[in-house]
C-alpha cells in the first residue's frame, strides 16, 4: 500500500468497541500500511514495548513535545496524556506510505484541522449491551472503572457524525470487509451520509 498519494487514516472508537483488534487486522491485510506510534504518559502494560505499542514518556517530556509543536494531536484519556508525533506522520506520508492513527475523537478533531485530507473512521459496537459485555469480559477492571468506561464510551459515541465513515463492529470478518471497502474507495455503505447506516447507528444509540 505505497503510492505517491499516500493517505492518513484516523481510527477512533469508544473503549470496548474493538478498535485495536481492527487496527491489527488492517495492518496484516495491508503490509505496506504504517502505524503511527503515539506518545503516552501512562505506564506500559506487561505485554507492551516502548516504541512498538507507544512511546512511554513522562509528563514533563510530553509538555516539552507539545510546546515544541511536535504533537499533531493530543488528548487526556482516563487521566493519562496521549499524543501523535507530527514529524513521524509527515515522514511516513512523504515516503509514500499510507498511515494509520489509533486515537480518540478529540484527537481526530485536531488531526482534521491540521490535515483536512485525512480519512476518518469511527468504530461502534453493535449495541450498548454488547459494549458492556466486552468491557466486563476483559476482567481487568473494577466495577467502578467499568462504570466509568461505559459512561465515557456512551459520551464518545455521540461524536460519530464528525467522522467520514462508521464501522459497526459486530462480526470481525464483516468489519474488516467494511474497512477494506473504505480503504479501496468503495465505502459508500459505510459513509455517515448513508441513510441506512444512520438508521443503524440511531438504533444502537437509542435515538
Amino acid at each position: 500500500m505505497t503510492d505517491s498519494n499516500a493517505r492518513l487514516y484516523v481510527f477512533a472508537a469508544p473503549s470496548g468497541a474493538g478498535k485495536t483488534t481492527l487496527v491489527h487486522a488492517m495492518m496484516q491485510h495491508y503490509p505496506g500500511l504504517r502505524f503511527s506510534v503515539s506518545y503516552t504518559t501512562r505506564a506500559p502494560r506487561s505485554n507492551e514495548a516502548d516504541g512498538v505499542n507507544y512511546f512511554f514518556v513522562s509528563h514533563e517530556r510530553f509538555a516539552e513535545l507539545r510546546a515544541a509543536g511536535e504533537l499533531l494531536e493530543w488528548a487526556t484519556v482516563f487521566d493519562h496524556l496521549y499524543g501523535t508525533s507530527r514529524s513521524q506522520v509527515e515522514k511516513i506520508l512523504a515516503d509514500g506510505h499510507n498511515v494509520l492513527l489509533e486515537i480518540d475523537w478529540q484527537g481526530a478533531r485536531q488531526v482534521r484541522e491540521s490535515m483536512p485530507d485525512c480519512v476518518t473512521v469511527f468504530i461502534l459496537p453493535p449495541s450498548v449491551a454488547e459494549l458492556e459485555r466486552r468491557l466486563r469480559d476483559r476482567r481487568t477492571d473494577s466495577e467502578a472503572v467499568i462504570a466509568r468506561r461505559l459512561r465515557d464510551a456512551l459520551s464518545d459515541m455521540q461524536h460519530w457524525e464528525e467522522f467520514d465513515y462508521v464501522i459497526i463492529n459486530d462480526r470481525l470478518d464483516e468489519a474488516v470487509a467494511d474497512l477494506d471497502a473504505v480503504f479501496t474507495g468503495r465505502g459508500e455503505a459505510q459513509s455517515v451520509s448513508n441513510p441506512e447506516l444512520r438508521r443503524r447507528v440511531h438504533t444502537i444509540l437509542g435515538l
